[in-house]
């Protein structure tokens, strides 16, 4: 009965209900207040930030990596140019799982384990949005195989690129050199804006020292992609600017003479024009072709080059030798400068030498000797105890600080990078690296370019070149010309100025005619490789020993173990009279500079003076 004698209250109920609705439409309008504050904060207070973000997602940047620069002849033959190739690129910030990613790319690409390693060491070195290649040269079927299914391979493209090719080969191998891809040490070093995209830059030779000036300069795309990252049209570009095309002074058709003069000979061979300083010819014997190394040297292929011949070694360059007697000329030529011996002054040579008080003996390269000789014909013969005696009277430190203004114990300064400096005998040397005295035999040996003597092709080439030239001294160039693009004009490469020597012109005039004895006199060394030449030479060939003789008994250079054998040298230069080229090569294991180095030398003389004539 209570229950049902209950009465309801509607007033009160009403007013409740009005209580509940008032608070729930103040939680919806703060609600809506909060969506509407969140709103305002993301369409008006962080427009700018969003827009920018929706912007990214929706437009990329792709670098624009330039055309390299091209290297031709100083005819303008073609040596390196750039040729199209497809690559495979990784952005890995794009890519949720790379493992998979690479996985899936194995089972439609081959993916060598060299590949994969360097582009897990590229990825390291580079921020994650940069553009990684993983595989370069695809061939046509692995770009048809990677198109099938690109859709499911976010953040990886194919992308058309240029790549270096070498048309010459193994033959230019040591002076135009080879670019490689680029590796962490390299994208450590090199300003990423300009190198944004680019995959190679030269590692040896010309494409190492102009790096600079062959690279270019990198441009851009902006484009518009999708959500699946395809692009839809390109909004603005600037596009990259190329590198620099290089003529070198280098005559591609003296090269190809110099390699042929050598045979299967190992050895090297530097031609300057002594009136200039410029590089007609650098050959380092045997070579490598470059190509090899463009996109990456496989293992075995770098391994079959680890032979003990260094084929990948620069001997023109880098190549240390003794001079032999084709220091001899310099050495003469100290004599009669400093005044320890007059023109027309004669030694007795008796086929063994004594300093006082000692009994050691310097022999001769003829038993008993060649009797009374001046500098002429002791040049013509090479006779060892003229310049012993030379060398006694002027003594190390007077020897040695003339022929350092010829530039032996320095670099020569030629457009290469890692020019050997050589040794240049002095007191000084021995005592700062050795810790030792220099004693008088050390100078007797000395004056014969043996000893502590070590120097390369190129210094030998551009002392040869300087006496050639009047006794001007200059720095060898192998570039000669540059050009903006195909259609601009060449422009010549200024070249250092030469360094006058100040020799006496009657001095000089002693020395060359010894040297042109040498090559035409009777008694001359080389006199058999100058038979029947339609123009005079200059020349003196050398031997760098790599046994001595023990006894009287000469040594039969032809049943030396190959390794053993001595190394002939050639120093001269062409027409006598008017010299266009000065050449210094070196035979390993030739045996015997008249026999070995003089007639290779005869060849590249006679493949110059026919192209001369040919002018």
């Amino acid at each position: 009965m209570a229950r049902l004698g209950q009465i309801k209250h509607a007033a009160a109920e009403v007013a409740a209900f009005r209580r509940r609705a008032a608070v729930a439409m103040a939680l919806v309008g703060l609600a809506f207040a909060l969506l509407a504050g969140r709103y305002f904060h993301l369409q008006v207070t962080e427009h700018a930030t969003y827009a920018a973000r929706a912007d990214r997602n929706r437009i990329k940047l792709r670098p624009l990596v330039p055309a390299r620069g091209l290297i031709y002849d100083r005819n303008g033959v073609l040596l390196a140019d750039n040729v199209p190739a497809y690559r495979l690129e990784i952005v890995p910030e794009q890519v949720e799982d790379l493992a998979a990613t690479l996985a899936g790319l194995a089972e439609r690409i081959t993916l060598s384990e060299e590949e994969l390693e360097r582009f897990d060491e590229l990825r390291r070195g580079r921020r994650g949005f940069h553009p990684i290649p993983l595989k370069l040269r695809l061939s046509e079927a692995e770009v048809a195989a990677f198109a099938v299914d690109r859709h499911r391979f976010p953040g990886v493209e194919v992308v058309p690129y240029l790549t270096r090719r070498y048309l010459r080969g193994a033959e230019f191998a040591h002076v135009i050199g080879y670019v490689g891809r680029i590796d962490r040490a390299d994208a450590e070093a090199l300003d990423p804006a300009r190198y944004a995209g680019a995959t190679h830059v030269g590692k040896a030779g010309i494409e190492r020292y102009y790096e600079e000036r062959l690279h270019g300069e990198a441009g851009f795309e902006e484009v518009e992609v999708n959500a699946e990252g395809r692009v839809l049209r390109v909004l603005r570009a600037q596009p990259a600017r190329s590198g620099e095309n290089l003529y070198l002074s280098i005559d591609a058709r003296l090269q190809a003479a110099t390699v042929a003069a050598f045979g299967s000979q190992q050895g090297a061979a530097v031609a300057l024009d002594p009136r200039t300083g410029e590089v007609l010819a650098l050959v380092s014997l045997p070579a490598y072709d470059p190509n090899l190394f463009v996109n990456g040297i496989s293992r075995s292929a770098f391994a079959a080059l680890q032979v003990p011949s260094r084929p990948l070694f620069n001997r023109a360059v880098l190549g240390g030798y003794e001079p032999g007697s084709t220091i001899k000329p310099f050495v003469g030529l100290a004599a009669l400068e400093l005044g320890a011996m007059r023109p027309g002054q004669r030694v007795l040579s008796t086929g063994a030498f004594r300093l006082p008080g000692q009994d050691r003996e310097y022999r001769d390269w003829r038993r008993g000797g060649h009797g009374m000789v001046d500098l002429r014909e002791a040049l013509a013969q090479s006779v060892n105890t003229y310049f012993f005696q030379v060398a006694v009277e002027l003594g190390i430190d007077r020897l040695s600080g003339y022929l350092g203004r010829f530039g032996f114990g320095a670099p020569t300064g030629i457009d290469l990078v890692g020019e050997a400096p050589g040794i240049l005998p002095s007191r000084g040397w021995k005592e700062a690296v050795r810790g030792q005295p220099w004693y008088p035999g050390e100078t007797v040996i000395t004056g014969i370019g043996q000893g502590y003597w070590v120097t390369t092709p190129i210094q030998l080439a551009r002392a040869t070149a300087a006496l050639a030239d009047g006794g001007r001294l200059r720095t060898p160039r192998l570039l000669r010309e540059t050009q903006r693009s195909l259609e601009a004009e060449r422009r010549p490469e200024p070249l250092p100025e030469p360094v006058d020597l100040g020799i006496d012109p009657r001095h000089l005039a002693e020395v060359l005619a010894g040297m042109v004895a040498v090559m035409h006199g009777p008694t001359g060394t080389a006199r058999e490789a100058a038979a029947g030449a339609g123009y005079r030479m200059a020349g003196k060939t050398g031997t760098a020993q790599r046994v001595s003789r023990r006894s009287e008994e000469a040594i039969d250079l032809d049943k030396l173990p190959f390794h053993l054998r001595h190394r002939a040298l050639f120093i001269g230069f062409a027409p006598a009279e008017r010299p266009t080229i000065a050449l210094a090569l070196v035979v390993e294991s030739g045996g015997s500079g008249a026999r070995a180095a003089a007639p290779v030398a005869r060849r590249i003389f006679d493949a110059w003076m026919d192209m001369e004539g040919a002018r």
